[in-house]
């Protein structure tokens, strides 16, 4: 019996015990070398994207994580800074109506933020972090050796109550019971006309246009939603007998770090204090 049958996507046992194959599986191929790497075109545009809802109220603990970003333009990176107006401007210009009437059926800035970057990797690539995150060191540059999407495993420990070390996930006898194994929408670097980017923005715009259902932001647009996008191309792939074009990325903790102590988290502009975690 196939363990993971058409479909099974949607399932959310299923979906996280996948996540976590896919994650074994690369743990256990030999890694290319940096040199076999650098020898291949890159495909990935060296540009930033991130997003914050009103400009006119930037916070300044906000301001300072943004700022952290700013040598990437000594590098040769172009930046990309949305709020709610220039991305509604965006997708008005570069796709069709299902995809602004999606837009606007995105109830939270924080679901803004999530369909935009979407629709701008789908269609530009490039590189999207949180306005949060906080740049550390150079291993940013592994981000852009190859062409592949690049994506951070996350796993929820239920009987601890919250989020596994990073490095934990990658413990090849770390067990499945208990554990929530998925993938995060932050970072996201990718190349234009990914699959899974592709796949991930019609699923959300599918269900932002149900009007039989209220769009929930982390399975509508979120991690959720982009784990069921890649769990189902990495299937098609793995059947297809072909190999993986994305990467879970074991090392995002040292490329960067997410500041939780800002101010707009105790607001209503924190979607978990408006719709719960």
């Amino acid at each position: 019996m196939d363990p993971f049958p058409p479909g099974f996507e949607k399932c959310d046992s299923l979906r996280s015990d996948y996540i976590r194959v896919i994650t074994l599986q690369q743990l256990e191929r030999t890694s290319r070398s940096v040199d076999e790497r650098l020898g291949e075109a890159t495909s990935i545009p060296k540009r930033l994207i991130r997003y914050w809802h009103d400009p006119s109220d930037l916070p300044e603990d906000v301001r300072v994580c943004l700022n952290s970003w700013d040598r990437l333009g000594d590098e040769g990176f172009e930046f990309y800074m949305f709020d709610d107006a220039s991305a509604a401007e965006y997708i008005v210009d570069t796709y069709s109506k299902r995809e602004r009437q999606a837009f606007s059926r995105c109830h939270h800035p924080a679901m803004r933020c999530d369909y935009l970057r979407m629709c701008f990797l789908l269609a530009e690539g490039g590189l999207y972090v949180d306005a949060d995150d906080v740049l550390l060191g150079e291993n940013w540059r592994q981000i852009f050796l190859d062409g592949r999407l690049k994506v951070q495993p996350l796993c929820y420990d239920i009987p601890a109550g919250g989020m596994a070390p990073a490095a934990e996930i990658w413990q090849a006898d770390l067990p499945i019971d208990g554990r929530i194994f998925y993938v995060n929408n932050d970072p996201i670097a990718a190349p234009p006309n990914h699959p899974v980017l592709e796949r991930a923005l019609v699923r959300a715009t599918d269900m932002l246009l149900d009007e039989n259902r209220f769009p929930e932001i982390q399975s509508t647009t979120g991690p959720g939603n982009f784990t069921v996008a890649l769990a189902s191309h990495a299937r098609y792939l793995e059947l297809a007998g072909l190999p993986y074009d994305f990467e879970l990325l074991r090392n995002w903790d040292s490329i960067a770090e997410t500041r939780w102590n800002l101010s707009y988290r105790a607001d209503a502009r924190n979607w978990r204090n408006v719709f719960g975690s």
